[in-house]
């Protein structure tokens, strides 16, 4: 039985097992198979590169440069299988290598069978050159493949959301306690911008990824023995940055990785972003302030039939955190390594889908959540009502813009540690002392909290402009 045909009741990993159908689109990025067709494309283009450099004696036949060029693009699963055999079991012609990347050399020059190309297979390189870049380009198109475009999604269902529900009024809370009103809408509107920068910085780090190209210890020294009429500065500049990747010129034998670094901090921004919303969505639920949607084929409870659990934002709340830890683990542990170069980094690398898998998991869980619920616009207008208390920055604001400097502790002493009525605060305006203008005395007589909503119309709107997605197309 093979991996890929086991029973998904057997996976180590709910990423695998449980929750193998929202994760799959990551298979092609952050599996075993991903990593070995990026090091078969990154071995596969070293060798076309060598094979133009013009002081090499190195020519590939045509239908060996076809070969190379297809096996650069991708690799079948039966190519991975016997990468991993020749890794793990070895073939009729040599032992296991029980080296992955050593596996890829030797499928190589299986596939090209001339031994003419052999010696320039791997040729001046170590192992860290092959797999910093090929754990990038798998990176890379995690990130532009599926979890930004899955990010956007989520902005533009805020973005929805919040244009959608901007004038239904709702009590703010501060400290958890009720304060000045805002807008249902407007809330989603802040999570919405929140979110728009985070994938912004994501975005940038990404296309900031970097890869290196030096040899053993960074100092071309193979290169440069074998072959010093070669400009392996240039040449290894050159091809870094054909795999869309930036140059690193000052290394050891290992990337160091602040690169990653970055993105993981910036993949941590957003998350942090969507644990907030999916807090705050779990308490309003709590609250009775949003209403949910729930499918006639869940069951809320085993015992109390009548629920309908805000399990999907629970869900991206434990997703979000756990990818959280896990990037900053790895983003501290990826960025050093002892002297040269030490090999703990290789399994923590290996990590990386995990990581990207609970990240991917998170959002289509938030995404989930906010497709089931809706606020409940009555419960909302009662809660309001019941604490006419919130007018009281109002009302002492507008006493102070009409020149009464104590109006601050005039409300204080009417309305704090006291349950407050409209009767309390129509007091305050009754009172013999104040002297306030009609037209000022009207205008807070008639205000009322579901009113005192401030500019959030105006607010919502800064959604509106144009928003460039992650792909370059104009998104919503």
């Amino acid at each position: 039985m093979t991996d890929s045909d086991r029973d998904r009741l057997e996976a180590v990993s709910p990423l695998d097992g449980r929750y193998a159908r929202y994760t799959a689109d990551l298979v092609p990025y952050a599996s075993e198979r991903a990593l070995i067709g990026a090091r078969v494309h990154v071995e596969a283009q070293y060798l076309l590169a060598l094979a133009d450099v013009a002081e090499l004696p190195l020519d590939l036949a045509s239908d060996e440069h076809e070969r190379l060029g297809d096996l650069a693009v991708s690799i079948s699963l039966d190519d991975a299988r016997r990468i991993k055999r020749i890794e793990t079991e070895g073939t009729e012609d040599r032992p296991a290598t029980n080296h992955d990347v050593k596996a890829v050399e030797y499928f190589l020059r299986d596939e090209l069978n001339d031994p003419e190309i052999a010696p320039w297979i791997h040729f001046g390189l170590t192992s860290e050159d092959v797999n910093n870049l090929a754990y990038r380009l798998c990176v890379r198109g995690a990130l532009r493949d599926v979890l930004l475009p899955e990010l956007d999604a989520l902005w533009d269902q805020l973005a929805d959301l919040a244009r959608e529900h901007r004038d239904v009024p709702m009590l703010a809370r501060t400290h958890g306690q009720p304060a000045t009103p805002t807008t249902f809408g407007k809330e989603l509107a802040v999570y919405a911008a929140r979110l728009d920068d985070a994938i912004e910085r994501i975005d940038d780090a990404t296309g900031s990824l970097a890869g290196k190209l030096a040899g053993a210890s960074g100092t071309y020294g193979a290169h440069t023995v074998a072959a010093p009429d070669v400009d392996w500065r240039a040449f290894s500049e050159a091809f870094v940055e054909e795999l869309g990747l930036r140059h690193l010129p000052l290394v050891t034998q290992v990337n160091p990785s602040d690169d990653l670094a970055s993105l993981f901090s910036a993949l941590r921004g957003a998350n942090s972003v969507l644990l907030d919303l999916d807090r705050d969505a779990w308490l309003y639920v709590s609250q009775g302030y949003l209403v949910q949607r729930g499918g006639e084929d869940e069951t809320g409870s085993s015992t109390m039939p009548h629920k309908v659990n805000p399990i999907d934002f629970e869900n991206s709340e434990g997703n979000c955190s756990k990818a959280n830890s896990d990037l900053a683990f790895l983003a501290e542990y990826l960025t050093t390594s002892r002297l040269q170069r030490d090999l703990s980094d290789s399994t923590v690398k290996r990590t990386i889908g995990t990581a990207l898998g609970h990240c991917l998991l998170g959002y289509r869980k938030a995404g989930a959540g906010l497709e089931t619920v809706e606020p409940d616009a009555e419960r909302l207008a009662a809660d309001l009502e019941a604490h006419p208390e919130v007018l009281g920055e109002a009302i002492q604001t507008a006493l102070r813009r009409a020149g009464h400097a104590d109006a601050y502790e005039r409300l204080k002493a009417y309305t704090r540690g006291q349950r407050v009525t409209r009767e309390t605060l129509d007091a305050v305006l009754d009172d013999p002392d104040l002297d306030v203008d009609e037209a000022t005395r009207e205008r807070l007589v008639d205000l009322t909290p579901a009113a005192y909503t401030g500019l959030v119309s105006d607010l919502v709107d800064e959604l509106d402009g144009d928003r460039e997605g992650t792909d370059g197309s104009d998104a919503k």
